[in-house]
């Protein structure tokens, strides 16, 4: 509770901005979009990556108009980005709730992804910037080719990190890194700065997406059950330790039957003990707290603030959130 209160009490009235913003760029004359909408306004969460692009304005300079619109282009991306994954996973869920897939179909659920998007772009060329412009496009493209990588991984039958690692940027991190990037430029910071903050995000989000990926070992507790990651035949960090460490032959052949699809739940399962009893997790937690400390010595290059101090306590709340 302390560490919410920190990240969001330096941001509160540009956060009560934001929302109204928000909200009213999804509104318009559809009835069935306004329904879309509204459903995904009503699972919208904390709206943490607004938040990082607030910050990281006002770490450098004063929040303005293009950062609000820059902040409501990104949750629109992400928003639609989420929509159309959903879709492509035939999820049922998101967030603990019904994903809008599922509440209408698949053809309102692409239609209305491509308005967000669409929607986004409106918003972000209101910046009148033309390099936040460029680095919400490039997100774009960057989420696409991250998810296609994704695909691509599943086929093959190779455990390899460095794989793990570019999926996760290109899928992940680099949302996060567009928040704090396009919040430096937002407020003119410099070229040096403007890298820092990149950098700083996608730590952030490459801290985000292992937590993310250490849930899945355990009980249900994100909104999806455990094991969900392995049934759409992604290895994840926990299990190319325990397989690349161990030379295990038996949990290799049992791998390469979830990447193809076709291992049972109780093989599933055993797949995951095997990662657990083999120092999977823990070495997950391990490269995490690593990337964690090169996030905190970009932030100790400036000086001591209460935004400072919430993005501190951002990159906490990332680190050891529970859901």
């Amino acid at each position: 509770m302390e560490k919410t209160y920190l990240v969001s009490e330096p941001i509160a009235a540009e956060m009560a901005y934001f929302r109204t913003l928000f909200r009213s760029a999804l509104v318009g004359n559809n009835p069935l979009l306004n329904q879309v909408t509204e459903h995904i306004l009503q699972k919208s969460g904390k709206m943490m990556r607004p938040m990082l692009v607030f910050l990281t304005a006002k770490l450098f300079g004063e929040v303005n108009e293009a950062t609000y619109r820059a902040a409501v282009s990104l949750e629109l991306l992400h928003n639609a980005s989420l929509v159309h994954d959903d879709v492509v996973d035939d999820s049922d869920e998101r967030r603990g709730q019904q994903s809008v897939n599922a509440l209408f179909n698949n053809k309102v659920a692409v239609l209305s992804g491509d308005y967000l998007l669409a929607t986004s772009l409106l918003q972000v060329a209101a910046t009148s910037n033309l390099e936040i412009v460029r680095t919400v496009s490039q997100l774009g493209q960057d989420l696409s080719d991250g998810e296609l990588l994704q695909l691509a991984n599943v086929g093959n039958n190779q455990f390899a990190e460095e794989v793990y690692y570019e999926v996760i940027r290109k899928k992940t991190a680099v949302l996060f890194a567009a928040c704090t990037k396009v919040g430096a430029l937002s407020v003119g910071a410099s070229e040096e700065d403007v890298e820092r903050a990149r950098l700083f995000g996608e730590y952030v989000g490459l801290c985000f997406q292992i937590r993310d990926d250490i849930f899945d070992y355990f009980d249900d507790n994100i909104g999806k059950p455990t094991g969900n990651d392995m049934k759409e035949g992604k290895l994840t960090l926990p299990v190319l330790h325990a397989l690349n460490s161990t030379a295990d032959t038996a949990a290799a052949q049992l791998a390469l039957k979830v990447k193809h699809g076709e291992a049972t739940t109780a093989e599933i399962a055993q797949l995951i003990e095997f990662s657990k009893c083999h120092g999977g997790i823990a070495y997950a937690e391990q490269q995490m707290h690593e990337i964690e400390k090169k996030a905190c010595t970009l932030l100790a290059t400036y000086p001591d603030s209460p935004v400072r101090q919430a993005l501190y306590a951002y990159l906490l709340c990332v680190i050891h959130r529970v859901k």
